[in-house]
């Protein structure tokens, strides 16, 4: 049945009067008595007994008149439900992150955001920002955070930029890197830092690292050089205020003396970013760099 005989149901059963009932129901009594008529049709049985004292119900009327009470009890419930979700944040949130940013930065948003929204879930995965864009591209998650310059035509927001820096605990200057014999730490990335890294070392020296040690993971390498094996570039966003006095950090400047940055972007199709879930992570993201930048 339809919600609305459930609701014709309910106002017999609490008029017990067809003319009372058709009143209540903005309908006539001859078509509130036909609708009646094929409910009890669909039954196949009698559901009030009609008498000069008015409507009595029937032991079977009694049971669907329970029953239409529940339905239209549950509808209700659904109607609140469905209002909670236009004020509350529900569903989950499905990003895609660049490791060294959600190793260093995201925790701290999202920490944030399931303070706000208790309600909303996080799926969370990360990896190399090519990787990222290719999750996106496929529909994998809402919204993506990449490291570098993305070719990408759909809305995006820039983050934050962080200055890339030469960091040892020995050297202290640029000069003296081709002097010391301690090797070149570097970590495993997407093609785009990679280059960046190695453009700037060329122009900056016409030739390659004496000695070299590669590792797989950022963090590996930020160790490493904090133990003093050897020296790296890495980007502020790892480098913590509290680090020992003993590390120098000596920032990377391009042919014009400008500062190199590496770029942070918030990316995603358009109809990601109307998803409640969507619009309530953006606007945390931007009170917390709002917050961080005061």
């Amino acid at each position: 049945m339809a919600f609305t005989e459930y609701q014709l149901l309910q106002v017999l059963a609490q008029e017990m009067n067809m003319r009372k009932a058709a009143e209540r129901l903005f309908v006539s009594q001859p078509a509130l008595s036909q609708r009646l008529q094929n409910i009890e049709k669909e039954w196949g049985t009698k559901l009030f007994l009609r008498s000069q004292k008015g409507l009595t119900l029937t032991p079977a009327g009694e049971l669907v008149v329970r029953l239409a009470e529940e339905m239209l009890g549950k509808q209700e419930l659904v109607k609140e439900q469905i209002q909670a979700l236009e004020n509350e944040v529900h569903g989950t949130l499905k990003i895609a992150c660049a490791s060294i940013v959600g190793q260093n930065w995201l925790p701290k948003v999202l920490k944030r955001f399931v303070e706000t929204y208790p309600h909303a879930k996080i799926s969370l995965m990360t990896g190399w920002s090519s990787e990222i864009l290719k999750a996106i591209y496929e529909d994998e998650v809402h919204i993506g955070i990449i490291r570098g310059t993305p070719d990408w035509k759909g809305p995006k927001h820039h983050l934050f930029q962080d200055t890339l820096y030469l960091v040892d605990r020995e050297i202290q200057s640029i000069e003296e890197v081709m002097k010391t014999d301690r090797p070149f730490i570097q970590f495993k990335s997407d093609s785009n830092y990679y280059q960046e890294i190695q453009e700037w070392w060329h122009r900056q020296f016409q030739t390659t690292p004496k000695r070299t040690i590669v590792v797989d993971q950022i963090e590996t390498c930020k160790q490493m050089t904090l133990n003093g094996i050897g020296y790296a570039i890495l980007p502020a966003i790892t480098l913590d205020d509290g680090m020992e006095e003993n590390i120098y950090k000596i920032p990377l400047v391009d042919d014009h003396d400008a500062l190199i940055h590496r770029d942070t972007w918030l990316l995603g199709y358009e109809y990601a970013f109307e998803l409640r879930q969507v619009s309530a992570f953006v606007e945390v993201v931007k009170e917390f760099l709002d917050g961080n930048s005061q």
